[in-house]
């Protein structure tokens, strides 16, 4: 029987506002775990257009929103719980700000009139969350949640995208507000946000003197610069400068293995451009003996990233300009077509993109060990059944395998651990990018070490039909560890590292509501693989293998090719 105080609820609480400030945003998934405190925008949540994905842990919820958000080229949203809750989604927003993508993490929180009396899970989520986002806000009574909603998304889409945290304490999004309007003026769309902090004409023309006057000129992007519906513009823009673009988002920085002989590449270019790109491990910090280049060029609408560049460059940093990177690109792009108008002829750089091409091409492996041999082998057939599934969006963890899979796999729309280096997401990222694109065939590969941060997904996947596909590599430990230990201290002194060798995932998964099938001999991997991408249900592909180090690349000279 239906409560009547819920047929004669007034419908314009904190938490129905909260729900059609979403709705504005073009926000149509919400992935959450429930809790005592955001109980109301759950309710608000019925018979919205709005669909609630429920996840078995919070952290997993953060990675769903993250995958959501890349794929669909919009913000995603996660909802969590108080304190404990909370703080179970702390380590996913770091994976979210290191990979710029624009994510809203909405957590409850107790109610503002019993502050500071020890209320139920009360406790500083602005001063634990704060570290890992672009802003916190923690609603006060007579705050609007769409309002602060709307302030919230601004600063996730705008300048260099990221997660930002709003907190609601119960009592606000259980308030009644007096008006139903939410300013216009805050639903601002992506393409609006990245308008913030354009570039002059003479930054631009800057820019591409200093570009004209060089050799071997690289641009080194962020993750977000070219994703999404910016994704072709890398292409265009490479040409219209006449230079190549390396998009940085490895945590294993130069040695990244999806980027070939990246090292060699920056080592030999006489000017860099870092584009919205901050100076850190995945340059090699800028130093000469990572990068001898003359000339440096930094565009970052954040002054401290020019204030860094400038101690780390001194006087190699020839430019620095403070604009939005994306309306940078575009700037460049425009001027770039300008110059073609008027028949104006660029430097041709034909043998150093060339080079380019080449090194980042660069897959000729060091002394590769049958064990190598083998995990290349399994990731050859991933290839080759992606040549046959081409819409197929590939999600690839961290670990050993996870460097196979980034190294010899691709697909148009490929997400990764990202430079935060956390493993464990590719599951939760894999049920995000299917609610975001339903039709296509999603592909996540993980080891075994892996599997287990968020096993329970298969269960949300199953409920959710998601029709996802996960391949293990079981090789039965901790595999990068293990080969940390071996390569530091010697093969005797590996130790802790091993896990199970009877461990069935792909049963585990079947338990959970999924398919699941095990793959002992390479020769059942191609039809396993067509099987499950072409199927509607979740399937979890369990192969056993041995465990190899990523790919290592012998090095080569640039220099033949210029």
């Amino acid at each position: 029987m239906t409560n009547p105080h819920f047929q004669q609820q007034d419908r314009n609480r904190g938490a129905d506002r909260l729900v059609h400030a979403l709705g504005q945003f073009g926000v149509d998934a919400v992935f959450s775990l429930s809790g005592n405190q955001i109980m109301p925008i759950y309710d608000a949540l019925v018979g919205s257009s709005i669909r609630l994905v429920h996840t078995r842990h919070e952290a997993a919820a953060v990675f769903m929103s993250e995958a959501y958000a890349q794929v669909s080229d919009n913000l995603g949203v996660a909802l969590v719980t108080a304190a404990p809750g909370f703080g179970n989604a702390l380590g996913a927003l770091y994976s979210a700000a290191m990979s710029e993508v624009p994510v809203i993490l909405i957590s409850g929180d107790s109610p503002t009139w019993q502050d500071g009396q020890g209320a139920f899970q009360q406790f500083d989520q602005i001063a634990a969350a704060s570290p890992f986002v672009k802003a916190s806000f923690r609603l006060s009574r007579g705050d609007d949640p769409a309002q602060v909603f709307a302030t919230a998304a601004r600063i996730a889409l705008g300048g260099i995208p990221g997660p930002v945290h709003m907190a609601v304490p119960v009592d606000v999004i259980e308030s009644v507000f007096d008006s139903d309007s939410i300013d216009s003026e805050n639903s601002n769309s992506i393409d609006q946000t990245t308008t913030l902090c354009s570039p002059t004409p003479d930054q631009i023309e800057n820019i591409v003197n200093v570009f004209g006057e060089s050799e071997r000129p690289l641009i080194l992007a962020g993750p977000h610069l070219f994703r999404g519906k910016r994704k072709d513009k890398q292409h265009a823009l490479s040409l219209a400068l006449d230079a190549p673009i390396i998009v940085l988002e490895s945590p294993r920085g130069l040695r990244d293995p999806a980027q070939g002989a990246l090292r060699e590449l920056l080592y030999t270019a006489d000017c860099i451009l870092y584009l919205g790109k901050p100076v850190d491990f995945t340059s090699g910090f800028g130093k000469e003996n990572a990068m001898p280049a003359t000339k440096v060029i930094i565009v970052s609408e954040y002054a401290q990233a020019l204030i860094h560049a400038k101690e780390v460059f001194k006087n190699r940093l020839v430019l620095t300009e403070q604009a939005n990177a994306v309306a940078t690109m575009n700037g460049l792009l425009t001027y770039a077509k300008h110059l073609k108008n008027e028949s104006c002829t660029a430097l041709s750089r034909s043998n150093w993109n060339k080079a380019a091409a080449t090194a980042i091409a660069h897959r000729q492996l060091i002394n590769p060990s049958d064990d190598a041999h083998y995990s290349k082998q399994i990731i050859e057939i991933v290839a080759q059944t992606l040549k046959d599934n081409p819409d197929t969006i590939l999600i690839c963890d961290g670990g050993e395998f996870g460097q196979w899979a980034q190294a010899f796999v691709s697909s148009n729309i490929r997400i990764t651990n990202g430079p935060a280096g956390a493993i464990g997401a590719s599951l939760p990222y894999a049920i995000g990018a299917t609610v975001a694109h339903s039709q296509a065939p999603v592909l996540a590969i993980m080891g075994d070490g892996t599997a287990g941060f968020h096993l329970a997904e298969f269960e949300t996947a199953a409920r959710e039909s998601s029709g996802l596909t996960v391949l293990i590599g079981n090789d039965s430990r901790w595999n990068a560890e293990h080969h940390l230990q071996v390569k530091q201290y010697g093969v005797e002194r590996a130790f802790g590292c091993e896990l199970s060798s009877d461990a069935r995932y792909d049963l585990a998964a079947i338990g959970l509501g999924c398919d699941g099938v095990l793959v002992k001999d390479l020769s059942q991997l191609h039809t396993a693989l067509s099987d499950g991408l072409q199927s509607s249900r979740p399937t979890c592909i369990n192969v056993l293998m041995p465990g190899a180090p990523a790919p290592m690349y012998k090095k080569i000279d640039l220099t033949g090719v210029l």
